[in-house]
């Protein structure tokens, strides 16, 4: 049963409960599969349905019922039982839990972590709002943030000035798992929470690609691009930097061209091969997920046709001690 306060008054419609939430997830399409009875009811238990000049007031005049049906269907609170409620509750997060444990790693050894660790953290985002009241991690694993209260009070005085501009980008938050959105939804916000906050050090698990394309196509000059596009996803500032500098010199020298196959490996954070079959070129690599809508639009507009990515693996982990 979903109920819905609309002008005061309560309206309720009969549902399968699991239907809702594929519905409402995106995963149910059928409105008739959610519904048990297709009426709005001001009490489901008694029987009672709602009349029609009730609906007028609360809904607007001419709106027909299925629309009535539709906003309270969307708006309106499911209702089950407490127990219900908590197995719900649980086997949702589990399923949040168990989402992450497979996208996330260690940044410093490529391993996952446990489910336990992770829903440790994630109990850690939710206790603190977010805050991040532990220590944090860079990237790479180091430990970030002021070493005292004294630091930290400093820097706070500091950075006073900038407090409107630090809103304006609020990092994001993980406030717990509800049941009323799908668990991957929930699973991408508690990695983007996770990522940003570091309560512990993570990273997002990279892909395994192989890029296939014409030898001749990849001699071919195009534009450098102004930063690197992916490849440095997963790098600190140093390094970063380092990177920068050194592709700021491969430009100057190039009078801002490269070639199609450097614009591709610069996507790359890892290269496992490069093989050369009959007139093309294939390259199997890692790259960050953050890189790959990049890469496939570079490919798909540079190599003419004569270019392809493949998914070898979504998320490579290293599993064990």
């Amino acid at each position: 049963m979903v109920i819905n306060q609309v002008s005061k008054r309560r309206y309720e419609i009969a549902c399968y409960k699991n239907k809702v939430l594929e519905w409402r997830s995106g995963e149910e399409k059928d409105l008739d599969n959610v519904l048990q009875i297709p009426a709005v009811f001001t009490s489901v238990s008694k029987g009672q349905v709602a009349r029609h000049f009730e609906l007028e007031n609360s809904f607007g005049q001419d709106v027909p019922l299925p629309t009535i049906i539709l906003e309270i269907l969307n708006k309106g609170e499911l209702q089950v039982g407490e127990k219900e409620r908590n197995a719900q509750l649980e086997r949702v997060q589990n399923e949040v839990i168990d989402i992450v444990v497979g996208k996330l790693v260690d940044p410093r050894t490529k391993r996952v972590y446990t489910t336990g660790m992770i829903e440790k953290a994630l109990a850690e985002l939710s206790v603190h709002g977010s805050r991040g009241g532990g220590a944090s991690y860079d990237a790479k694993g180091a430990l970030n943030g002021p070493a005292n209260a004294a630091e930290a009070e400093q820097q706070q005085g500091d950075d006073a000035p900038n407090k409107g501009k630090a809103k304006e980008k609020e990092l994001p938050g993980w406030t717990g798992v509800v049941t009323t959105r799908s668990a991957k939804s929930q699973a991408l916000d508690a990695m983007k929470a996770l990522i940003a906050h570091q309560p512990i050090p993570v990273a997002r698990a990279r892909m395994r690609l192989r890029i296939t394309c014409r030898l001749n196509v990849l001699k071919l000059n195009t534009k450098a691009a102004a930063a690197a596009p992916g490849g440095s996803a997963g790098k600190d500032v140093e390094e970063e930097g380092e990177e920068k500098k050194s592709g700021q010199q491969e430009e100057k020298s190039k009078g801002g061209l490269t070639t199609i196959k450097d614009r591709i490996l610069s996507y790359v954070e890892q290269v496992e091969s490069q093989e050369i079959l009959g007139e093309d070129m294939e390259i199997v690599g890692f790259v960050e997920p953050g890189a790959f809508k990049g890469l496939g639009e570079f490919v798909g507009s540079k190599t003419k046709g004569w270019g392809r990515i493949e998914v070898l693996d979504m998320a490579v982990v290293h599993e064990g001690d």
